[in-house]
């Protein structure tokens, strides 16, 4: 049975340990827009999806990366969730966290957002997600950054069908619960 699994493109080495990985996993899921309208769109749908069922996504965010090629967070709708982060913090602590830092513009990589991004990454393994990341978010382009748990993982991607491209990879849950209580003390920091 250990063969199975060959041809895919999933990062799990053996089934052993897919099984411990998709134990509370996260995945972090990046999907690029010709435009900010069509991403808006699909943020709209990623929260309608959010509201209406029981699946967890912890973080939403619109981003945009510019014709230099720096990435900008669109906007931090202040949606929140069940849970009671807010989506904008928390989607935009994982931008920031799993892109490269050099592409961050001011606001990502400087203030709340930027400094609880390098928390976290400090305490995370480097890995090709960020190249990837790069090469999905185009310059010129419109993405949404979506932290969710891996049961809604498939419904994201579903919500995001009208995409280019997407990129979906696991997170570990070290880091995502990192983000998630970095949200929490940014929106509490902040009073909202």
């Amino acid at each position: 049975m250990s063969h199975h699994d060959q041809g895919s493109t999933t990062p799990q080495q053996t089934d052993g340990e897919l099984a411990v990985a998709t134990d509370g996993a996260y995945y972090l899921i990046v999907g690029r827009f010709p435009s900010t309208e069509t991403a808006a769109e699909a943020y709209e749908a990623l929260r309608r999806l959010e509201e209406t069922s029981t699946l967890a996504i912890d973080g939403v965010v619109v981003a945009r990366r510019d014709d230099e090629g720096k990435v900008h967070l669109d906007e931090l709708t202040e949606h929140s969730t069940k849970s009671g982060t807010k989506w904008g913090i928390a989607g935009g602590i994982a931008l920031a966290v799993f892109f490269p830092p050099s592409l961050l513009a001011g606001a990502i990589g400087g203030g709340a957002i930027g400094a609880a991004a390098g928390k976290i990454r400090n305490v995370r393994r480097r890995s090709e997600l960020e190249k990837e990341l790069e090469d999905v978010l185009t310059p010129g382009s419109s993405g949404v950054v979506a932290l969710v748990e891996d049961k809604a993982a498939v419904e994201v991607e579903k919500a995001l069908a009208a995409a280019d491209a997407i990129v979906s990879r696991s997170v570990d849950r070290a880091v995502a619960m990192e983000i998630d209580a970095e949200a929490a003390a940014a929106k509490a920091a902040a009073g909202v």
